[in-house]
């Protein structure tokens, strides 16, 4: 038999890591208006205050606290413009909401002139709405059925 891990073995998601492009945009964006929390002075990982300190990476926390972590890379171009165009093994990250904050969600959206690329559609599995980052990042929020 291989050596493998065992189921339970890894204990949670630690960090998802994003290249963007324009930091001050996708601060705003994860941060203003999709609300997570910015994390600042002592909440910064001490492996990291030095790249938050020069501009190169900003740490946000989820609401399950799972930690994003964004690095400012300005060269950065995808090898297609159109964001339609999936480019790479990673398709979108999802956010689950509260079902009866869902179409003020979609709102927010709007509001800011997000563009939404699916949506918002209903499934059995409940309503979401795609759209997406400054980088073209696809990112979804959902929500359980009613």
């Amino acid at each position: 038999m291989k050596n493998v891990l065992a189921a339970g073995n890894l204990r949670k998601v630690h960090h998802i890591a994003l290249n963007v492009k324009n930091m001050q945009a996708s601060r705003y964006f994860y941060g203003t208006i999709l609300g997570l929390h910015e994390l600042t002075g002592e909440e910064v990982p001490a492996t990291l205050v030095e790249l938050v300190a020069e501009g190169k990476v900003a740490n946000f926390i989820t609401p399950d606290d799972t930690i994003l972590d964004l690095f400012w890379t300005p060269d950065l171009t995808p090898p297609n413009p159109d964001p339609e165009q999936s480019f790479t093994r990673a398709y979108h990250l999802a956010f689950d909401i509260d079902p009866q904050l869902f179409e003020q969600a979609v709102a927010v959206l709007r509001d800011n002139q997000i563009h939404i690329a699916h949506g918002p559609v209903s499934r059995p599995t409940g309503r979401g709405v795609y759209f997406y980052d400054p980088d073209g990042f696809m990112i979804e929020i959902r929500c359980d059925p009613q």
